[in-house]
């Protein structure tokens, strides 16, 4: 919680004259703080979940400091369509289309490299076990939704991943709590696992994806924090954390 400032974590620290980081806190920052500013290079972001709003702080301030970035989920979809790529009725956020572009086009200027999915598994509703087929991102029928990333994508991250010394993962690359749209996260989770890199894992929808695949002993960190994280990501201060140094 210390990315909001609540009287438990953040107003109480002017009135206890003692007050200090748990060890959980401080293993957070730290390790953070390792990942960042100090990585062992390449350093690559795997960015996930549904809307590029809730990550484009994040994506802005990483694109600074990683080499390389892959986007899954449903946000990809708004960065396909900047693209041009015909979503048929994927979910994505029309009002961010321009600044999806603006963001592929600022990584090609620092040099980070882009991976989007190159295919994905589509179907006519989000309901558990119903029929899906898995076509190129070019070849979307007009009435299906992309839900997943498919397995030419899998391989093509994994791939691309295997130079990474470490690598920050937050947001699942499909709905992986329905099946059978939990294929890209597993695949995706076993190519992190399998690195022989510092691996960073942060996001509640993340760490759950990792405990499903039943590896979450060979990730180097799991993090508790969700937005949390995500400020982090961002470049933000955590306000609880400054209360904490201030008084």
């Amino acid at each position: 919680m210390c990315h909001r400032a609540n009287a438990s974590v953040e107003a109480i620290c002017q009135y206890v004259k003692i007050k200090t980081a748990g060890f959980l806190l401080q293993k957070e920052l730290d390790t953070f703080a390792k990942v960042v500013e100090t990585p062992a290079r390449p350093v690559a972001a795997v960015v996930g979940g549904a809307k590029v709003s809730s990550k484009l702080k994040a994506l802005e301030n990483m694109i600074d400091k990683v080499d390389l970035v892959f986007i899954g989920g449903a946000m990809a979809n708004t960065f396909l369509a900047a693209q041009g790529v015909e979503m048929g009725r994927s979910l994505l956020e029309a009002d961010m289309i321009e600044t999806a572009g603006n963001v592929l086009a600022e990584a090609a200027v620092k040099n980070t490299e882009c991976y989007l999915p190159v295919d994905v598994v589509v179907a006519a509703q989000l309901q558990a076990e119903t029929e899906s087929q898995v076509c190129r991102v070019k070849a979307i029928p007009p009435q299906l939704m992309a839900l997943d990333v498919g397995p030419e994508t899998i391989l093509y991250f994994t791939e691309k991943l295997a130079s990474a010394q470490t690598v920050i993962w937050n947001g699942p690359m499909g709905v992986f709590e329905t099946r059978p749209f939990d294929l890209g996260t597993m695949g995706v989770a076993k190519a992190i696992a399998d690195l022989d890199a510092m691996t960073i894992v942060g996001g509640g929808d993340t760490v759950a994806a990792v405990n499903q695949l039943g590896r979450s002993d060979d990730f180097s960190y799991l993090s508790t924090g969700g937005g949390a994280f995500l400020t982090l990501m961002e470049g933000k201060p955590l306000v609880a954390v400054t209360a904490l140094e201030s008084f």
